[in-house]
C-alpha cells in the first residue's frame, strides 16, 4: 500500500507503547499500533498523529492472547498489502505495587489465576505474535522481533525496595512472581528465535529496560534511585535511540541478544 516500511507495537495505549511508536516514527515507519483498550488506544493515536502527520497509523483492537484473533489481524493486513518489517511485542501486565490496589504478591497465597493471567499475556501473546508475524518475515525479506523485558527479566525483584525502611520483614506488597516468570520467559523466546529463524534473515533481540519514572510513591522512587548507579529512574522516552537502534540496520549482525538498558542498575 505505501512505500515506507511498517512496524507492529502490542500494548500500544500503554505508558511505553505510544514512545516506541514515537522512536519508530522519527524513522520513517508506518505503524500499526494493537491493544485491547479502545478509548486509549484512540487518544494515543490523535497525538501521535498531530506529531507525525507524514507517518500511517492504524490502530485495531486485538487480544493477542486469542491466536485467532492474531490471525484474522494478520489476514486484514495481508488484504491491506502491509507486511510487517518490525514486531515490538510490547504488551504485557505490570501490577503496579500501590497498596490501594491491594497487591500483597505473597508467594503463599499467590493465585494461579494471577498467574495464568500474567503468563497469557507476556509470553503466550508474545509467542503468537511471533508466530504469526515471524512466520511471515521469514517468508520473504526478513525483519526484527523485538521483544520489551525487564531488569526483573534478568534479576530477581528486590522486594526491599517496597517498604520505605528498606526492611524486608516490614514488607506487604511484593511484586508479584509471575512477572519474573513473563519476563524470564520472554528471554527463552528471543534465544529459541534468534537461532530457529537466523538462516532467515529475521533477527529477534530483547530490548532490557529499567525502571521508569511514572506514579510511583517517593519512598519507592527513593530506595531504587539508590540501587541504580545513575542514581534515577528512566524517562519515558528514554529507550527510542534503542529501539530505533534494534529496528535499523545499525543491529543487523544482531540477534538473540540482551540489550539493557537500566541506569546500571543490574550491574550491582
Amino acid at each position: 500500500m505505501h512505500k515506507r516500511k511498517f512496524a507492529l507495537i502490542t500494548g500500544a495505549s500503554g505508558l511505553l507503547g505510544p514512545e516506541h511508536a514515537a522512536a519508530l516514527a522519527e524513522i520513517g515507519y508506518n505503524l500499526i499500533l494493537v491493544d485491547i483498550n479502545k478509548q486509549e488506544l484512540k487518544k494515543k493515536i490523535i497525538n501521535l498523529r498531530a506529531k507525525y502527520p507524514n507517518i500511517f497509523f492504524y490502530p485495531f483492537i486485538c487480544d493477542i492472547t486469542s491466536e485467532q484473533q492474531v490471525k484474522k489481524l494478520s489476514r486484514r493486513l495481508t488484504k491491506m498489502k502491509i507486511f510487517i518489517d518490525v514486531l515490538v511485542n510490547n504488551a504485557d501486565l505490570n501490577p503496579k505495587m500501590n497498596k490501594s490496589k491491594k497487591i500483597s504478591g505473597l508467594l503463599e497465597s499467590y493465585k494461579i489465576k494471577n498467574l495464568l493471567k500474567e503468563v497469557n499475556v507476556g509470553i503466550i501473546g508474545t509467542f503468537i505474535c511471533c508466530k504469526i508475524f515471524g512466520t511471515k518475515m521469514s517468508q520473504k525479506n526478513g525483519g526484527s522481533i523485538i521483544n520489551i523485558s525487564s531488569d526483573l527479566g534478568i534479576t530477581a525483584p528486590d522486594h526491599r525496595v517496597y517498604h520505605s525502611s528498606e526492611n524486608l520483614k516490614k514488607v506487604k506488597n511484593f511484586k508479584p512472581i509471575g512477572y519474573s516468570i513473563s519476563k524470564h520467559g520472554i528471554t527463552g523466546i528471543t534465544k529459541y528465535l534468534s537461532t530457529y529463524w537466523a538462516h532467515k534473515n529475521v533477527r529477534c533481540n530483547n530490548l532490557v529496560l529499567g525502571a521508569v519514572m511514572n506514579t510511583q510513591s517517593k519512598s519507592l522512587v527513593k530506595n531504587i534511585k539508590k540501587r541504580v548507579p545513575m542514581q534515577r529512574l528512566a524517562r519515558k522516552d528514554e529507550y527510542k535511540k534503542s529501539i530505533q537502534f534494534l529496528a535499523s540496520d545499525g543491529s543487523e549482525y544482531m540477534t538473540g541478544q540482551n540489550l539493557i538498558i537500566d541506569g546500571g542498575r543490574t550491574v550491582w
